[in-house]
């Protein structure tokens, strides 16, 4: 009953994400006008929205966050509740001009908002950045995790003397 109840999060959660995804790649190539031409990194409303990709395993809830050209002071993680709660800045580098180049990233602020299933340990959260890549690691309770249970057979019984 365990693992239904565990999978059932899982499932919910999975669910919850792939809406999630759903909604961030809709308005993924509308700043540039036409589907097809190149990754914008912006919203519906110009702005700018990192990506995230989800993961699992028996031991913990996995997230990567694309953040191309965020550094470690810009951005901030906070767990509020049963949510996490992902904000910072992408700022536009100084000195730099784009010449009427053709593609044009979007910078400002951000913020991501991810409904955490229950069961996640709020107190073991661990935060990488790296390369433009945020990991976030949520480990799993002892108790929502499966556990393999021992089955006994006639051969593992022991006689009893009488």
């Amino acid at each position: 009953m365990l693992d239904s109840v565990f999978a059932r999060d899982i499932q919910e959660t999975l669910d919850h994400f792939r809406r999630t995804m759903d909604e961030v790649w809709s308005g993924f190539f509308e700043a540039t006008g036409e589907k097809g031409s190149g990754p914008a990194l912006a919203g519906t409303d110009g702005r700018f929205v990192p990506a995230i990709e989800t993961g699992w395993n028996d031991q913990s809830l996995n997230l990567r966050v694309v953040l191309p050209g965020v550094g470690e002071s810009d951005v901030k993680v906070q767990m509020q509740g049963r949510q996490l709660v992902i904000e910072g800045e992408r700022k536009e580098p100084e000195n730099f001009a784009t010449n009427g180049g053709s593609l044009r990233l979007v910078y400002g602020k951000f913020h991501r908002v991810v409904d955490l299933p229950e069961g996640v340990d709020a107190e073991g959260v661990h935060c990488r950045l790296h390369n433009g890549v945020l990991d976030i690691r949520l480990p799993i309770a002892e108790a929502k995790r499966p556990r393999q249970i021992p089955i006994e057979g006639v051969e593992s019984r022991k006689a009893i003397a009488a």
